[in-house]
């Protein structure tokens, strides 16, 4: 702890020099506040960007049948391409990398519970496709292998079509006409998905029986491992693409006779543009950070400069050099922390702030593209410790040069 005499000595130095103090914690406090507030940013606009995932798999592909524009084989341009059942074998036996599969097959139906009705779209899937498209459920559950196996009318309604149908009540366990067929709800869920429409999921054998008898599938969707690269991804679409051409007979250079949403593929363009941004961000905070430590440096030879004839007064007076550097560097650490505080607690308090008014009503949009735009302390921590060093070397240097000098010469030094 300071002693009274060397904290009455910072103090009375300190208020000697008010404006000197003032430029010293002004660099400090902006280098530090520029760095939280350029890190904020960075990570709000990624977590926002990130949010738009939403919860599904990240490497999940899903594909489906358009129509040729190549002829091949005898058969001609336009051919429309259904997938089938040996899609999915291709899936299990030839791609080693997947691991969960679900057909998917669509309807929509008129939807009523006697009181209420409307439209909802209806799809068919297996259970791996919560996982796949990272399905909420809120209450319930979702459709299992037994619902499957027993081609059993149940479906798992998301909030809005609970919403029309059963808005007063929990809808498990309860009926409902889906054209002229009774469905019984087992679940209720939620997905990061754009839009607000009525739907549900049932088994997708109930599905294939009654809605797409001996027709196929409408999409494929399934995960991937091991593809952790863009050059990686790439060369698996393509041999994806080259197999689904073998099995459905069209040129494998035909890229319009198949549609598919790589999932990766996506994301990691998204983290290789983000990884791009945070690095320009993170050049442009430690150019700030450089900029504050320069500025105290700057300041901290002046400091020394400006006190040499009173070293000089302090050794005739019988002071020990450690003791003259010690109040010094004392001086130093204690601005530095002071100043360096206010620029941290400004930096991320407005972070959090910012944050506040994103999560509150209304803010729905913008936290799509901007959220959560925190800084850890702990980065914050080391950024202020890094000036605080910065500003001992500074100190240390001129100040070790000048307690060296002799009282006399000392003395005679005019700045």
């Amino acid at each position: 702890m300071l002693n009274w005499e060397l904290g009455s000595e910072i103090f009375s130095s300190i208020k000697k020099n008010k404006l000197r103090t003032f430029l010293t914690g002004f660099s400090i406090s902006w280098g530090i506040f520029m760095f939280c507030l350029l890190l904020c940013s960075g990570n709000g606009l990624r977590n926002g960007m990130v949010s738009n995932f939403g919860t599904r798999s990240v490497n999940s592909i899903q594909y489906w049948g358009r129509t040729t524009s190549i002829p091949y084989k005898g058969f001609p341009d336009n051919r429309p391409i259904q997938l089938d059942g040996k899609d999915v074998q291709l899936i299990q036996n030839r791609i080693p990398e997947s691991y969960e599969i679900t057909p998917l097959i669509y309807s929509n139906l008129a939807v009523s519970n006697g009181q209420f009705n409307t439209n909802s779209s209806f799809v068919g899937v297996n259970p791996e496709y919560q996982h796949i498209n990272g399905i909420k459920i809120r209450e319930g559950h979702f459709i299992n292998s037994m619902d499957i196996r027993e081609y059993r009318k149940v479906a798992v309604i998301n909030q809005r079509l609970k919403e029309v149908l059963f808005p007063k009540e929990s809808p498990l366990g309860k009926i409902f006409l889906a054209g002229e067929l009774s469905y019984r709800v087992i679940g209720v869920f939620e997905e990061k998905d754009w839009g607000n429409q009525e739907k549900a999921y049932i088994p997708i054998s109930t599905a294939q029986l009654l809605y797409n008898q001996n027709h196929g599938y409408h999409n494929i969707a399934f995960t991937i491992n091991g593809l952790d690269t863009k050059e990686a991804n790439e060369a698996f679409e393509k041999k994806f693409r080259e197999q689904l051409a073998e099995i459905h007979i069209y040129d494998p250079a035909d890229d319009r006779a198949v549609g598919i949403w790589n999932q990766l593929q996506n994301y990691l363009q998204f983290v290789g543009i983000f990884n791009g941004i945070s690095a320009f961000i993170w050049m442009i905070g430690i150019g700030t950070l450089l900029a504050g430590m320069i500025g105290v440096s700057n300041i901290m030879l002046i400091t020394v400069r400006e006190r040499t004839k009173e070293i000089g007064i302090r050794k005739a007076l019988g002071a020990k050099p450690s003791s003259i550097l010690g109040s010094i560097l004392t001086e130093s650490v204690i601005i530095t922390s002071i100043f360096g505080y206010i620029g941290l607690f400004l930096g991320v308090g407005i972070g959090e702030l910012a944050d506040s008014i994103l999560q509150s009503p209304g803010m729905e949009e913008a936290s799509h593209i901007f959220q959560n735009p925190t800084i850890h302390v702990g980065v914050a921590l080391g950024a202020m410790t890094v000036l605080i060093f910065s500003g001992l070397l500074a100190g240390y240097f001129p100040a070790r040069k000048a307690i060296k000098i002799s009282p006399v010469e000392a003395m005679r030094y005019d700045v």
